[in-house]
């Protein structure tokens, strides 16, 4: 990817922030919360005094939580709920985003939250094999090679770690907004690194399915206004302009239909875990 096309999606990213925060926040939670709930439920002997319940079926080790492409972080409370004491984490490329991740950190008054301005695709060194948990939602199919993200996202994890990845498949939905939206630009991304995305990745995948959750727009006029300014349409705006935008929302409107807008779109949810050292799977010898 260029540095201008990647400019181009953080300055799309640094406009749409305030906006995003009001509208898709609320709307993502129910994808958000799966993927914080898939990592909690390998329990999180670290917080309970290293005391496992009877349902306990595995374990996080040491190591903080970390959130690439955090955006405005909306996984940070769930985080701190389901993760106490544990240390957070969130990367994202957008100043904006991470003017408000920030905001967010500081309303919890918490100083074991750290919100990094950065590139999530290639994860810093400073992460490698020592996170103890990676999430991600709805950020790799935005990232120029996903492929290379969600191996350095691996790589973060130290031995036992895991991670779940939430992402928008090449198709979300059959028929509603997004839909609707991909016809009408009629240009279509390169989703071909999704077949190859497990491939060869040091980890094992536990979870690999499909998520699907009700969202409701006033219309379809508030979804697109909201899509262009504070939502992933932003960059090609700034790309292609205000008269393209102006010619897609009347395409777009003469295909959508008239009133409240509920649809159900679909997410993928992967959980996978890197697995333990060779020295923790050994048996003891005495």
């Amino acid at each position: 990817m260029s540095d201008d096309r990647l400019s181009r999606i953080a300055r799309g990213w640094d406009e749409a922030a305030d906006g995003y925060e009001q509208y898709f926040v609320p709307r993502f939670a129910p994808w958000v919360r799966a993927g914080v709930d898939a990592l909690a439920g390998a329990p999180d002997l670290a917080s309970s005094g290293g005391l496992p319940g009877p349902n306990v079926v595995g374990r996080l080790p040491d190591g903080p939580v970390l959130v690439p492409c955090c955006g405005t972080f909306p996984e940070l409370d769930l985080l701190v709920e389901r993760f106490p004491g544990r240390e957070i984490a969130g990367i994202d490329l957008s100043a904006g985003m991470v003017r408000r991740a920030r905001e967010r950190a500081a309303r919890l008054g918490r100083d074991d939250v750290e919100v990094v301005q950065g590139d999530a695709n290639v994860l810093d060194a400073r992460w490698s094999d020592r996170c103890a948990a990676v999430v991600s939602v709805f950020g790799l199919q935005q990232l120029p090679d996903p492929e290379t993200a969600i191996r350095s996202w691996v790589d973060a994890l130290t031995p036992g770690g895991r991670m779940c990845v939430v992402y928008w498949p090449e198709i979300a939905e059959d028929d509603g907004p997004f839909a609707v939206v991909a016809r009408v630009i009629g240009e279509r991304s390169d989703y071909s690194w999704e077949d190859r995305l497990l491939t060869g990745l040091d980890a094992v995948v536990e979870r690999d399915e499909f998520v699907s959750y009700p969202m409701t727009h006033p219309d379809a006029a508030t979804y697109f206004d909201a899509a262009n300014h504070s939502g992933s349409m932003r960059a090609l705006a700034l790309a292609r302009g205000d008269e393209f935008i102006a010619q897609l929302r009347q395409k777009y409107l003469e295909q959508a239909p008239e009133g409240e807008w509920t649809h159900h779109p679909r997410a993928r949810l992967i959980l996978l875990r890197k697995p333990p050292s060779r020295a923790e799977e050994a048996p003891p010898t005495s």
